[in-house]
C-alpha cells in the first residue's frame, strides 16, 4: 500500500518545485505544443524568481504529494488577489494540479482534488474553479466526473501560440 502525503512546500523545495513544474507541464502538453514555444514557456515561468515570486505570493499555496517518500505531484491553489480571474470574491482556484507520469491513473489526482476543497472549505471559499485547455480531454473528463462545469473561458499563451482554456467551477457549500 502506498504511504500519501500531502504537505504544503517551502522555500527550501523550490528546486523540486521548479524541477516536478518543468518535467509535468513538458510532459502533458509537449506532444502537442511546438519545441519552440514549450521552451519559450517553461524558462519564463519555471524558474527561481517567478516561481519564488509566486511561493512569497499572499494567498497563494504550493503543495507536494509525496507517495512513499518521492514527490509525485503538485498542487497550487490562489485565493483573494491571488487568483488569475476574477470569478468570485470568495472563489479558490486551483491554478495547478499535475502528477508525475509515473504516478498517474493511481487515483493520486483524485486525492489532491479533494484536498483542495477540503482546503476551500477549511478557508470558508464557496467556489472552487479552474481553466482547463480545451484540447485536454482527460483533465476535461476528470473535472466533470469531480462535477465541474464549464461557465466561461480565456487565453492561455504558450509561447508565442494564444490558446483556450475552458474555465470550470463548482460549489463548495
Amino acid at each position: 500500500m502506498t504511504e500519501v502525503k500531502i504537505v504544503q512546500v517551502s522555500e527550501k523545495d523550490l528546486p523540486e518545485l521548479i524541477a516536478i513544474s518543468r518535467e509535468t507541464f513538458a510532459d502533458t502538453f509537449g506532444k502537442d505544443n511546438s519545441p519552440e514555444d514549450m521552451a519559450k514557456f517553461l524558462d519564463e515561468n519555471y524558474n527561481e524568481d517567478k516561481l519564488g515570486g509566486e511561493m512569497a505570493t499572499p494567498g497563494s499555496f504550493f503543495y507536494f504529494l509525496k507517495a512513499d517518500g518521492e514527490v509525485a505531484g503538485y498542487l497550487k491553489l490562489d485565493v483573494d488577489d491571488a487568483q488569475n480571474e476574477e470569478v468570485d470574491p470568495n472563489g479558490l482556484e486551483i491554478e495547478r494540479i499535475y502528477l508525475r507520469k509515473s504516478f498517474q491513473h493511481r487515483g493520486l489526482g483524485k486525492q489532491l482534488f479533494e484536498f483542495a476543497e477540503e482546503k476551500g472549505r477549511e478557508w470558508g471559499k464557496s467556489v472552487l474553479w479552474l481553466g482547463v485547455w480545451e484540447h485536454n480531454e482527460n483533465a476535461k473528463n476528470f473535472y466533470a466526473s469531480r462535477g465541474l462545469t464549464r461557465f466561461s473561458e480565456h487565453v492561455f499563451v504558450l509561447g508565442d501560440d494564444r490558446q483556450t482554456d475552458f474555465l470550470l467551477k463548482k460549489a463548495l457549500v
